[in-house]
């Protein structure tokens, strides 16, 4: 699978990554509903024999569930493995999460981390949210001072605005911006991360290209109605992308699914392949990051990866997402 440099990084990453948000557990507040660890050992180890190079995880996702999971799996695959995990969310004393950094936090998730995936050095570490605002320049220094302690390669944010990756870069480069994006959700075009990165050299990697799940071409009201009671896509109906499996939204978003499933068909290929494949197609993003959670999940996504959509099928795309804006307001 072809490479591509990720920003002013030496990493060179495949254009799919493989992310772990689903694998971390139920326990969490952000879960998925119950998941079984060889599942997912499984489910990297495939993702990694279809050519995926790099993997990304976070302190959150199970609170050291998901990274413990992928420090086992990468050891059992025993060749090398390009990490990235993030820190910055830290468990309430329910365990849901709670978005904070601080110089002091980060010293001590980091070496959570690093015991957990099993390594003495991670190759991207990211800021997972820019929480507290007013602490965006001791968290990104404290990263900076990571970087020069050899304990990371390269860091990296998540979630930030353009101001606060300006407020960043001013006291060192930004390697790498994880933003959310997909054809449903486009606030990195229009509110200029976008441009910033590609102003900047810094790399996107863009986590939910698939609206965490949704855009798999699986979703019917059946589906909807199976999914765990502990899936936050359930129990999170006003969430801006649950939202889309609930009234009044539900019967408009399984209307443009199916419109995208006749189009990705013209080419033999997936719902799911479309979506990752419409964020690739800016030069801006380095990689989109696919989640799965068992075995025959990934091999069939990763071929987004070497998928150029054309001109005619950006246009077909367009036109259903049109449609389903103008039938949800």
């Amino acid at each position: 699978m072809q490479t591509r440099v990720l920003g002013n990084s030496d990493l060179e990453l495949t254009p799919v990554g493989f992310g772990t948000w689903a694998i971390g557990g139920d326990d969490w507040g952000m879960g998925w509903g119950p998941q079984d660890e060889a599942d997912s050992v499984a489910a990297i180890l495939e993702g990694l024999e279809a050519g995926i190079n790099w993997i990304d995880t976070a302190h959150a996702y199970g609170f050291g569930v998901s990274e413990e999971v992928v420090g086992k799996a990468v050891k059992e695959w025993g060749r090398p493995v390009i990490l990235a995990t993030k820190c910055g969310v830290l468990p309430n004393a329910d365990r849901t999460p709670n978005r904070f950094t601080s110089r002091a936090t980060i010293l001590e998730e980091i070496e959570g981390s690093l015991k957990r995936l099993q390594t003495d050095c991670i190759d991207l570490y990211q800021l997972h949210w820019p929480e507290p605002d007013e602490g965006v320049g001791e968290a990104w220094q404290t990263l900076l001072d990571l970087k020069e302690q050899g304990k990371i390669r390269w860091p990296g944010v998540s979630n930030y605005s353009v101001d606060q990756l300006g407020r960043a870069s001013a006291l060192g480069p930004v390697s790498s911006l994880q933003p959310r994006y997909s054809l449903l959700n486009r606030q990195l075009e229009t509110e200029g991360q976008l441009d910033w990165c590609g102003q900047n050299n810094c790399g996107i990697v863009c986590y939910s290209p698939m609206e965490s799940g949704l855009l798999t071409g699986k979703v019917n009201e059946e589906w909807i109605s199976n999914l765990a009671d502990t899936d936050w896509r359930k129990h999170k109906p006003d969430h801006p992308v649950a939202s889309l499996l609930h009234p009044p939204k539900q019967e408009p978003f399984l209307k443009l699914v199916n419109a995208l499933g006749e189009i990705a068909a013209g080419s033999g290929h997936t719902v799911g392949q479309l979506a990752v494949a419409w964020t690739l197609r800016r030069a801006e993003v380095t990689s989109a990051i696919v989640g799965a959670r068992r075995t025959g999940q990934i091999a069939e996504t990763v071929k987004a990866g070497d998928w150029q959509l054309s001109g005619e099928e950006l246009q077909a795309i367009e036109s259903a997402h049109a449609e389903f804006t103008e039938a949800v307001g």
